[in-house]
């Protein structure tokens, strides 16, 4: 038997059983009848007023037992709520196996860690981890006791390796390369090493569920190496490859159609068949042996999805993979008597209204560090300069994409001031000549510190050692046939640019 009622405050209180263990036996029979008389009307506003409110106050089990009385309560004479802490609904399950809620009443005052006033969830509360605000600020006297145990058992750490322990340590290293842990022993205190291992084998413990789950699969899905043309290269990201192919550890690809593959065999037989030596589209751009190819990702929308499959594999912030048809893709090749082999690309909106010039730009790992990226950099603001644009690369860059503009950046504003004979200098009027954003040239010049704030204005300094080190260095490059040459682009912007 349960009985509702208000309590004589105004305020109302929770359902409070009446079962014999939370009764009071010295109550009189008179108190009990009094107390279970409860009307119709009061009966079911208290059991509104319970299922209205998103959480319930626990019942209090104190030694005195709270008084109810039988007078019905009106909204009108109700007080306000006053405001009660944080409560957090914890779940338990009942003896037949059904959830409940049960609302347990915690402050937000502290925190486990003892480092923050509060704390905004339960896993941070210490009254839930049986604990006070105070306790978790100050260590505990069995805390201090465990510290005490540790710095005691890390003294006993050898004081190094001796000249058999190094020679050991490395002929083992020269034996199983990467296929083995190196050896741990020491290296550390035995009581360090002893964690070590423990997390070890925690962490195979947890990965092995999650396998047998079916959350991860062998590998992680991640591709260790592809086989393309005459190169093997090691990837340095995850793409998201279909699993059957994820799974493998290794791809093999058609350099020229950038197929995928699973195996070396069918690689053979494909490249026996196929017909193509270069990319699809337009050739834009010959000087020698290098040509820029101009795809439209709605034409050639499958070989547009596996360069950019092919590109994640080397970006880290790439997240365009299979919505390639707003794209143009621009892919630059070196060509031999076996085909035109890939060197890069980057891609651009067909309409964009921030001028982005680029959207994602990639330089082979075989091709890296022989100024093909400054190329592909430098095409993509020839283009701009032929649509009458001022053009910036889409944000964030990568890593290594942003070494690459920062210093092409540099060469332009260093040729620029090179060339130039006036006394006054206007930002307008590089952007202008060299199609790059008036933000990107402020933000280069105050990397060189070239630009100064004097007497209210801002001044550009014609700074002489850095144009000379310039020169210097232009002078030691031989690869003149690095440089694109604006009379080689046959090209007309799209229509709708």
């Amino acid at each position: 038997q349960r009985n509702a009622g208000s309590s004589s405050d105004g305020t109302e209180d929770s359902d409070f059983s009446t079962d014999p263990e939370h009764t009071d036996s010295s109550e009189s029979d008179g108190t009990s009848r009094r107390s279970a008389r409860v009307t119709r009307s009061s009966a079911r506003l208290s059991q509104s007023s319970q299922d209205s409110s998103p959480v319930r106050n626990p019942p209090s089990f104190g030694a005195e037992e709270p008084v109810y009385s039988t007078r019905r309560v009106t909204r009108s004479q109700q007080q306000p709520t006053p405001v009660t802490p944080k409560k957090y609904p914890l779940r338990q399950t009942r003896s037949s196996g059904s959830e409940t809620e049960q609302v347990v009443d915690f402050s937000d005052r502290g925190h486990l860690t003892g480092k923050h006033e509060r704390h905004f969830s339960i896993s941070g509360c210490p009254l839930y981890h049986n604990l006070s605000a105070d306790e978790c600020k100050a260590p505990t006297e069995r805390q201090l006791r465990y510290k005490e145990k540790v710095a005691e058992l890390r003294k006993k750490r050898n004081s190094g390796l001796s000249k058999e322990q190094k020679e050991k340590y490395m002929e083992h290293r020269q034996t199983y390369g990467n296929t083995r842990e190196p050896l741990l022993e020491n290296l550390t205190s035995e009581y360090d090493l002893e964690l070590f291992r423990r997390a070890q084998a925690r962490a195979s413990e947890d990965l092995e569920k999650l396998r047998l789950q079916g959350q991860i699969t062998e590998g992680s899905n991640m591709i260790k190496t592809i086989a393309f043309g005459r190169y093997e290269l090691d990837t340095w990201y995850h793409s998201p490859y279909p699993e059957e192919y994820a799974r493998l550890g290794r791809l093999y690809m058609c350099e020229f159609c950038l197929k995928y593959m699973k195996s070396q065999t069918i690689l053979r037989r494909h490249m026996a068949k196929c017909v193509w030596k270069h990319p699809p589209g337009d050739e834009i751009y010959r000087k020698g042996s290098i040509s820029v190819f101009e795809v439209d990702g709605k034409k050639n929308k499958i070989y547009c999805q596996n360069l950019c499959l092919l590109a994640k594999l080397f970006l880290d912030h790439k997240t365009l993979y299979y919505d390639v048809e707003p794209f143009l893709f621009y892919v630059m090749t070196e060509a031999d008597n076996t085909g035109c082999h890939l060197i890069g690309y980057f891609s651009k909106e067909k309409n964009s209204f921030l001028n982005y010039n680029v959207s994602c730009i990639l330089t082979m790992p075989q091709y890296m560090r022989q100024g093909y990226g400054k190329m592909l950099i430098d095409f993509s603001y020839l283009l701009s300069k032929v649509e009458e644009k001022v053009g910036s690369p889409e944000r964030p860059l990568s890593d290594l994409g942003l070494i690459s503009y920062r210093s092409y950046w540099k060469e332009v504003l260093l040729r620029y001031l090179h060339n130039f004979q006036g006394k006054e200098i206007s930002i307008k009027e590089i952007s202008q000549e060299t199609a790059v954003n008036p933000v990107d040239i402020v933000s280069t010049l105050q990397a060189l510190q070239m630009l100064k704030y004097w007497k209210g204005k801002h001044l550009v300094l014609k700074r002489q050692d850095l144009i000379d080190e310039w020169i210097a260095k232009e002078a030691k490059r031989s690869n003149s046939n690095k440089i694109m040459d604006p009379s080689c682009l046959k090209w007309t912007p799209p229509k709708g640019t």
